[in-house]
């Protein structure tokens, strides 16, 4: 019976590739399906056999905590470069949409608010 065993929705290419390729490498056989056609269906990559699922998972384990490091060390030199800019940097290279943005929030916290402060409480 076949089992699933990774979401593909919203999992970027190169990762969903490293799953493949690490499911190939170990002989885990398993297949594909797709969003299909509307987007509605579930893309995922499902094992062929339960008993590949604990040595699938323990791989797949391993593979998360190498990717995670990567990405945090990927993170850091792209920040100390400046092509990841904090809160005020980001806000200060768009400062229209931040004050539209910001200009929504107030507005949507005055209107859920209101009510309340017209009856008093």
């Amino acid at each position: 019976m076949s089992i699933l065993f990774f979401h593909l929705r919203g999992v970027p290419a190169d990762e969903a590739e490293d799953i493949r390729e690490l499911l190939t490498n170990n002989q885990i056989t398993f297949y594909e399906t797709s969003a299909g056609m509307f987007g509605i269906s579930l893309p995922a990559i499902w094992l062929n056999h339960e008993d590949d699922l604990t040595l699938a998972q323990h791989l797949f384990d391993v593979y998360q905590q190498q990717r995670a490091n990567e990405q945090r060390a990927l993170y850091v030199i792209r920040r100390q470069q400046g092509h990841e800019p904090g809160f005020l940097l980001h806000n200060l290279r768009h400062p229209l949409r931040f004050i539209f943005l910001a200009g929504i929030i107030g507005l949507i916290t005055y209107v859920s608010t209101a009510w309340v402060l017209k009856l008093g409480l």
